[in-house]
């Protein structure tokens, strides 16, 4: 049986070859669709995959590239990322504002417009 440090290498291939899909598409993911689509194995698969797609955020600043956490919504927030996501991105000063409200709506689309113009599957390796 795979380690745990096994299983989460996996999950996290998955998961980055769900969201170059997803870039390359043009679409959005939810949590739990990425979750899904990653086979994150339970118990807390949704902190689990927040705790990821924080860790890709730094990474993608890091490197000068948007981040590809955008392309995960909150299904229950008309679109957007949840407000941790805005919450580390005001952090790392890459925003500064609310998580919801016009301004949020706006960084949010710039993100997907940037990602969608700059990226390409290849580079999310």
């Amino acid at each position: 049986m795979p380690s745990t440090h096994d299983q989460d290498h996996i999950w996290h291939r998955r998961a980055l070859m769900a969201l170059a899909s997803v870039a390359e598409t043009g679409r959005t993911i939810t949590y739990a669709e990425l979750a899904d689509a990653a086979s994150i194995p339970a118990p807390h698969r949704i902190n689990k995959l927040a705790q990821w797609l924080e860790a890709t955020i730094c990474e993608d600043h890091a490197a000068g590239r948007p981040p590809r956490a955008a392309l995960v919504i909150s299904r229950n927030r008309g679109g957007l990322p949840a407000p941790g996501f805005f919450q580390l991105c005001n952090e790392i000063g890459l925003y500064q504002g609310a998580a919801n409200g016009a301004a949020a709506a706006q960084f949010h689309q710039a993100l997907l417009l940037a990602l969608r113009s700059q990226l390409t599957p290849r580079r999310f390796d």
